[in-house]
């Protein structure tokens, strides 16, 4: 898709932050988000961790080199016939030793490890880059879809208790039976139900942005609907099934988890390998005996070797890690398998899913429409005479409904986008951008 919504991107990226005059924009509340995301924040120290766990694993195949000092002093009185003596001795024993790897298969094997490892943090720390994305465009347009419902409550209410003013009017004047208030009634007090459910949705969605950006958040940029329009994604199904085997990010992490698993059956049958290591260092060792200098010594020693080392016997050990090894194979390919499969069932129902929301919209786009011309008219007949109070009321709940329909549909299309940019594996922050400056800023008031 060369673009995520066809909708006149007229704002610069720049222009996007606004002053305090004004409600919170998507790119801003993303922006908030990414700073105070604990599952962002999570993976970005798991994927931190594992790059660091490279140095640790490198560290192996690099010299070893210690220094040991010690000193011990000795004094002792005694005595015999020729009368009291003193004895001290100073001994000082320092050295410093090497070791260094020249051949150990499995000191190798971990650090290919380790660096997939950090390959696969950093595949998930994108994922959830691109799920964040996703999560605070829902939360964000849950609470969008959330205020509009309420206000379309609101209008019904104050066109319900129009009708039920108007409706009291006749039957005191004996055009209208006490039924016909009933009707209208039980009609204004069930849209007065309708309303306290419907500030409890928005309450709750407000609370859900919140819970991503850990502040709260009184007014929002809306959808702007007189610049909005949908249409279908450029590409084919298939075209988009291929795009994601080459970029979803789910399933570029179960290739690499693939390759750790593969690369644990090598690590696991080098233990039958021999290691062969480059040994050396210098030991110095001084004493000082005052009662005896003949006892008083003055070393310095150098060595150097190599030592080979070969497992004849472990048990049976390494042979039952290496199947151990083999299994966790086998169960990681499943694992891909199945990535795979979801990623192309997530990626045509998405489609799907968009191309239903494009015919959803415009079928309640021309529901509006009947309904308000439905509503005209029994309004009318009712005034004549041929038409019931319980006729202009379900016209007026028809009306209403469709505009929420049509409401939640708009909605359902972005997010449906999102969701089939995210199975592809392009969805990106200029996709937050985009949509932000696409929205119609709204004046606090």
């Amino acid at each position: 898709m060369k673009k995520l919504l066809p909708l006149v991107i007229s704002a610069a990226i720049s222009g996007l932050c606004t002053t305090s005059a004004f409600a919170d924009t998507l790119a801003e509340i993303y922006s908030q988000a990414k700073d105070n995301d604990p599952t962002l924040l999570n993976a970005a120290a798991q994927r931190d961790s594992a790059f660091e766990a490279i140095n640790s694993s490198r560290s192996t195949l690099l010299p070893q080199i210690n220094l040991t000092a010690s000193y011990d002093y000795t004094g002792a009185n005694y005595e015999n016939a020729l009368g009291n003596h003193t004895m001290d001795s100073n001994r000082l024993t320092a050295g410093v030793g090497f070791s260094q790897e020249l051949y150990n298969r499995a000191s190798w094997i971990s650090l290919d490890t380790a660096e997939k490892t950090a390959r696969r943090a950093d595949s998930a720390y994108a994922a959830n880059q691109q799920e964040l994305i996703l999560r605070v465009s829902q939360a964000y347009f849950d609470v969008l879809k959330s205020k509009e419902s309420l206000e379309f409550v609101r209008a019904e209410k104050k066109a319900v208790a129009r009708q039920l003013e108007q409706t009291k009017q006749r039957f005191e004047v004996g055009l209208s039976a006490i039924t016909d208030v009933h009707d209208a009634q039980a009609q204004y007090d069930t849209v007065l139900a309708d309303e306290v459910l419907a500030e409890n949705e928005l309450a709750n969605s407000y609370e859900g942005l919140r819970e991503i950006t850990g502040r709260s958040h009184a007014n929002l940029s809306e959808l702007d609907t007189k610049r909005f329009s949908a249409s279908r994604p450029d590409e084919t199904v298939q075209r988009l099934v291929d795009q994601a085997q080459q970029k979803n990010l789910s399933l570029l992490t179960a290739r690499i988890e693939q390759d750790i698993a593969r690369d644990n059956i090598s690590l696991a049958s080098s233990g039958h390998l021999p290691t062969l290591t480059l040994d050396g260092g210098y030991s110095y060792f001084q004493e000082h005996n005052d009662e005896n200098s003949y006892h008083n010594e003055d070393i310095g020693s150098l060595n150097l070797g190599i030592n080979l080392s070969v497992p004849l016997y472990t048990g049976g050990k390494i042979t039952s890690l290496t199947k151990q090894a083999e299994y966790d194979y086998v169960a990681a390919s499943q694992d891909l398998e199945k990535t795979y499969r979801t990623v192309v069932k997530d990626v045509r129902a998405y489609n799907n899913n968009i191309v239903a929301s494009i015919g959803a919209i415009r079928a309640y786009e021309q529901t509006v429409v009947s309904a308000k011309s439905a509503l005209e008219a029994t309004e009318a007949g009712f005034d004549v005479g041929t038409r019931t109070i319980v006729d202009v009321l379900d016209s007026t709940r028809r009306l209403y409904d469709a505009n929420r329909s049509l409401a939640n549909a708009r909605y359902d299309y972005i997010i449906s986008v999102l969701q089939l940019r995210q199975a592809v594996g392009t969805l990106s922050e200029q996709d937050i951008l985009d949509i932000s400056a696409s929205l119609k800023p709204v004046t606090n008031s």
